[in-house]
């Protein structure tokens, strides 16, 4: 496994970090753990989690996933061979969050001190080594949202002010670095003005980042690089569109796409039919689609760790051995050649 640092931190993450959004909703509490057993056996060991996980979000189930990450950490004692990060709801304004912390999500100290509170006693730890703000609290484009459209008499909490909030949570010892998550390059560049001014400084920024959806690189990739921003890339499968499993009107049983329909963010027409060029780019060369798509993303400079989820076993493993796939020129050409045919279909 190869390791990279995030940012300017001391943290060295593995460049596949395992995901854990089905915690809880998809995956019980054992094949929880036998995953992070696996994922660490494989050289894993950045664990990503969220105060609002297991997705779909449900009053019922809600910090079900920290629970389990802290279960293991438990019966493990292994918490000094992961690098843990989770990540604080942003506004109730996301459809179906609104049960998390009874709404008391604004990005101030009370608030954030009171999230990371509840998810340190969960995950049974003292302390997160990465500590995200999970969304804006303005409004603002994510979670595929397509045209920015202002709202003139909100009054969001001042972005300086939550960066000192997170100063604070640092200085605390409760957190060592903090990231933000599905943010915009002039939310990033007003992150990076605050740390100017002698407030903690984020390490990473977690947005999607995919073959279907690159709209990483337009504005963000060069602040990413530049100011040593690292990319957390999820949804490098695009909720497994992109291992081909949902072409020709498939719909496995149990993927989350078939149960939930808010999942439907990579299931329109210009999306099928770039995922089956891209299907094909990985037939004509012999690769799992799966991994050709992961070590596509893991390949870019600005990509400090790519998240891998999975419901089965047999897709954890497939997606871990990515790790050793190093994609030749000509694959990735024609999966320019392919990009240039279908620019972002799910931006």
């Amino acid at each position: 496994m190869e390791y990279r640092q995030l940012g300017r931190s001391d943290l060295k993450v593995s460049r596949i970090g395992l995901g854990t959004m089905t915690f809880g909703e998809q995956n019980t509490e054992a094949e929880a753990h036998a995953q992070i057993d696996c994922a660490l056996e494989h050289g894993v060991n950045f664990i990503d989690a969220a105060e609002m996980y297991p997705v779909p979000p449900r009053a019922e189930t809600q910090g079900r996933t920290e629970q389990y990450i802290g279960s293991w950490l438990k019966r493990s004692g292994r918490r000094r061979d992961v690098i843990l990060a989770t990540k604080a709801a942003g506004p109730a304004d996301v459809r179906g969050v609104n049960h998390v912390r009874g709404g008391r999500t604004r990005l101030d100290l009370a608030c954030l001190q009171e999230a990371l509170d509840d998810s340190l006693r969960r995950l049974q730890t003292d302390y997160v080594d990465l500590y995200q703000l999970h969304w804006p609290e303005r409004s603002t484009n994510r979670f595929g949202q397509i045209g920015y459209r202002h709202v003139d008499d909100e009054q969001p909490v001042p972005i300086e002010e939550t960066v000192a909030a997170l100063t604070a949570l640092v200085r605390s010892g409760k957190a060592r670095y903090v990231g933000v998550s599905n943010e915009t390059p002039w939310g990033v560049a007003q992150y990076l003005e605050a740390a100017e001014r002698g407030l903690t400084r984020i390490a990473s920024i977690q947005n999607p980042y995919s073959l279907l959806n690159r709209s990483f690189e337009v504005g963000l990739a060069e602040f990413a690089i530049r100011e040593q921003v690292s990319l957390i890339a999820y949804s490098p499968l695009a909720f497994g569109t992109l291992s081909g499993k949902f072409l020709d009107g498939a719909r496995p049983p149990a993927a989350r796409v078939t149960r939930w329909a808010r999942f439907a963010r990579y299931s329109g027409e210009a999306a099928q039919r770039a995922t089956a060029e891209y299907v094909a780019v990985a037939r004509r060369h012999g690769l799992d689609p799966a991994q050709m798509a992961i070590a596509f993303v893991m390949a870019q400079r600005f990509v400090a760790s790519t998240l891998i989820g999975a419901t089965t076993m047999e897709q954890l493993q497939t997606n871990l051995a990515s790790e050793s796939l190093r994609l030749p020129a000509p694959v990735l050409d024609e999966l320019e050649q392919v990009q240039r045919r279908n620019p972002n279909p799910c931006a």
